[in-house]
C-alpha cells in the first residue's frame, strides 16, 4: 500500500469510527440539529408576518443559525478523543493527515446533514421565494463545507481546553466569516434576482478558493498540534 493510498485508507476509518460512535450517542448530531430548529422557530414566530422583513436580514439570519449551531457541535469531533482517553492511540495508529481529512469529513457529512433539516423548515417558516434553487443548492453545499473546512482544526486546538465551548466560537468566527459573508451574499442572489447564476459567480468561486486553500493550511497547523 503507497503512502497516499494509506491515508485515504486511515481517513475513512476515522470516519467510519466517528460516525458510529455518533450514532450511538447522537451528542453532536443533537446538539446541532436541536440548536437550529429551535433558532429557526423562534425565528419564525418572531419576525411573523415574515413577508415584511427583506430578503438579505432573512439570508444573513439563515446563516447565522447555521454558524452557530455548528459551533455547538463540530468541536465535539476532537473534544470525543480526549473524553475518552483514545488521542494517544489515535496518533499511534493514524497518521495525522488521516486523522484530520477523517474529521473534516465527518464534520462536513454533519453540516450538510445539518442544513438538510435546517434549511427547509426556514424556507418554510420565513416564506422566501427562492428564484434558482439550484444556485441556491449549491451555495448551501459550497457554505456549509467551507464552514466544516474552517473550524475542524480550530476544534483540534480547542479540544484539550477548559473552557473549549466558547473558546471555539471565539477562535472558530475570524477564519469562518470570510465564507459566511459570501455564502449571504450568494443565497440573497439565489434568492431575488433574475439572472442569479450570473450574480453569485464570483460568490461561488470564493467559496471553492477558500476551500482549496484553507484544507492545505489546516493540515499544516493540524500536523503540529496533534504531534504535541
Amino acid at each position: 500500500m503507497n503512502r497516499s493510498s494509506g491515508w485515504v485508507h486511515e481517513a475513512f476509518a476515522v470516519f467510519a469510527k466517528d460516525w458510529l460512535l455518533e450514532l450511538r450517542t447522537r451528542v453532536a448530531l443533537g446538539a446541532v440539529v436541536l440548536f437550529a430548529v429551535t433558532s429557526v422557530m423562534a425565528s419564525g414566530f418572531a419576525l411573523a408576518p415574515p413577508s415584511g422583513v427583506p430578503a438579505e436580514v432573512k439570508a444573513a439570519l439563515l446563516w447565522v443559525v447555521v454558524f452557530f449551531a455548528a459551533v455547538a457541535g463540530l468541536s465535539r469531533v476532537f473534544v470525543v478523543e480526549e473524553e475518552t482517553r483514545t488521542a494517544d492511540s489515535l496518533r499511534l495508529a493514524v497518521s495525522p493527515t488521516g486523522v484530520f481529512v477523517g474529521k473534516l469529513l465527518f464534520n462536513t457529512v454533519l453540516m450538510w446533514g445539518l442544513c438538510l433539516v435546517t434549511v427547509p423548515l426556514y424556507l418554510l417558516l420565513l416564506e422566501v421565494p427562492v428564484r434558482s434553487a439550484s444556485l441556491f443548492v449549491t451555495v448551501v453545499v459550497l457554505g456549509s463545507t467551507a464552514l466544516a473546512c474552517a473550524t475542524t482544526a480550530v476544534g483540534a486546538i480547542v479540544a484539550k481546553a477548559t473552557t473549549r465551548g466558547a473558546l471555539f466560537g471565539v477562535l472558530s468566527f475570524p477564519v469562518a466569516l470570510p465564507p459566511l459573508l459570501v455564502a449571504i451574499h450568494g443565497t440573497r442572489a439565489a434568492w431575488l434576482s433574475g439572472g442569479a447564476w450570473r450574480v453569485a459567480t464570483g460568490d461561488l468561486q470564493v467559496l471553492v478558493g477558500f476551500i482549496l486553500v484553507i484544507v492545505p493550511a489546516s493540515l499544516l497547523v493540524f500536523e503540529h498540534i496533534w504531534s504535541e
